[in-house]
């Protein structure tokens, strides 16, 4: 996608790519700003263990897991051979990456305090080839594609490769793979959310889901406790229940406009999803002003 500067007298000036030479600047960049890419925490750099060298080792702490991070200037790699390999090394050595994050952190994390079901691995490169991106096509896959691109204009981007609403199973074409690993490591679905709930609400899920789509470039990410709404960050979360909707609109307490006061005050209180505003919906009276409401979020 072509990127463009408007000048003054209004015409177009093409912004151009400055490629990374060295894998070395895309970890730098990266690691020095995880926490605003990602939400993730730093735990180590150049982790290594065995025959592996992770580049970056780091912390979700919303979903209380690891994640490795590689990173690609060349295009010239299997996926899912070394995705699960680092998923292996992980699921096999647990003790070793708490020992990690502990000495690095100076905490004192335990091994049950990890949900080691959502661990997973991201590789971060200019490009991907049709390959590789179609290699993430399966429902199950606990590895990310992200795409990272900087301009002339001292502008980067960070975009993730989504999967094109893979319904398929890893296992299907590679029942190979580390059984331990497969086992523990569990990737959640929309349709994980929605299978306990009443017809009612899945069709109320479905019209949200499509409406929510229609405010902008709006990706869904399905998580352990929740589906996210995602834009450049989580804009609403959302958990099923078996006859209503919980919804959380990411924005600070103050920060909405809310003039029927639909939506609940739960900076004080603990809640899965993000952001200071909760709502419990079981139909669609509202939904229009709720989307309203939604949409001051982006």
């Amino acid at each position: 996608m072509a990127l463009y500067k408007i000048t003054n007298d209004a015409s177009l000036e093409l912004i151009k790519e400055n490629d990374f030479k060295l894998e070395k600047e895309i970890q730098n960049l990266t690691e020095k700003n995880l926490e605003t890419i990602f939400g993730y925490r730093l735990v180590s750099s150049e982790f290594s263990h065995n025959s592996f060298r992770i580049d970056s080792l780091a912390f979700d702490s919303e979903a209380s897991s690891f994640v490795i991070i590689e990173y690609k200037r060349d295009r010239n790699f299997s996926v899912i051979d070394q995705g699960y390999a680092y998923l292996s090394l992980m699921i096999n050595n647990k003790a070793d990456f708490i020992l990690e994050f502990n000495e690095k952190t100076s905490s004192s994390l335990k091994r049950d305090e990890v949900d080691w079901s959502q661990s997973k691995v991201i590789f971060v490169a200019p490009s991907f080839t049709n390959y590789q991106k179609e290699a993430i096509n399966f429902k199950d896959l606990p590895i990310e594609l992200w795409e990272v691109k900087r301009y002339s204009n001292y502008s980067i981007s960070y975009s993730r490769i989504p999967s094109k609403g893979a319904k398929e199973s890893i296992r299907t074409i590679a029942p190979e793979l580390d059984v331990n690993t497969t086992e523990t490591v569990k990737v959640y679905t929309e349709d994980d959310h929605l299978a306990l709930c009443t017809d009612e609400i899945k069709e109320l899920y479905g019209k949200f889901k499509l409406a929510a789509l229609n405010l902008g470039n709006i990706e869904v990410i399905a998580k352990k406790k929740y589906i996210a709404f995602v834009a450049d960050t989580n804009v609403a979360d959302v958990t099923i229940q078996k006859n209503a909707m919980k919804i959380w609109i990411n924005l600070d307490k103050g920060k909405l406009d809310d003039p029927k006061q639909l939506a609940r005050d739960v900076s004080d209180v603990g809640h899965w999803g993000n952001g200071d505003y909760e709502l419990q919906i079981k139909d669609d009276e509202n939904l229009e002003y709720i989307l309203s409401l939604i949409k001051q979020a982006i």
